[in-house]
């Protein structure tokens, strides 16, 4: 089984930073990617930012040049370094680990969610 672990969140004013971390364990495939979505009231599920073992990373545009996401492999643990943060960032944010088995199928698992709330 697979664990995923948040912390980070909290309460930040608006153009503040703030850092995200989850830590995963358990059978994890080697050749994953990790990344970090949020949720909005009343908005779908979306993503913020991936990142794959080898390093390649992808943003959404909304968080681009003011977010970064970084990952040590040996230790399993994803970070959102978030800079600039702005009220519509607000959102109860998740970690995601992902692979693909032999049978190409997606294996997915979620962490419990950190709230992330920023005020003016």
């Amino acid at each position: 089984q697979v664990q995923l672990v948040e912390s980070g969140g909290g309460l930040v004013q608006a153009g503040g930073p703030l850092r995200l971390s989850c830590a995963a364990s358990g059978n994890i495939f080697r050749t994953n990617t990790m990344g970090w979505y949020r949720q909005a009231p009343g908005r779908q599920r979306e993503l913020v930012a991936t990142i794959t073992s080898g390093g390649s990373t992808n943003y959404a545009d909304s968080v681009k040049g003011r977010f970064t996401i970084s990952r040590s492999n040996a230790k399993n643990t994803v970070y959102l370094q978030m800079n600039s943060l702005k009220p519509e960032d607000t959102a109860v944010y998740y970690c995601n680990v992902q692979w693909y088995n032999t049978n190409w199928r997606a294996i997915n698992y979620w962490g419990q969610g950190t709230q992330v709330t920023v005020s003016l």
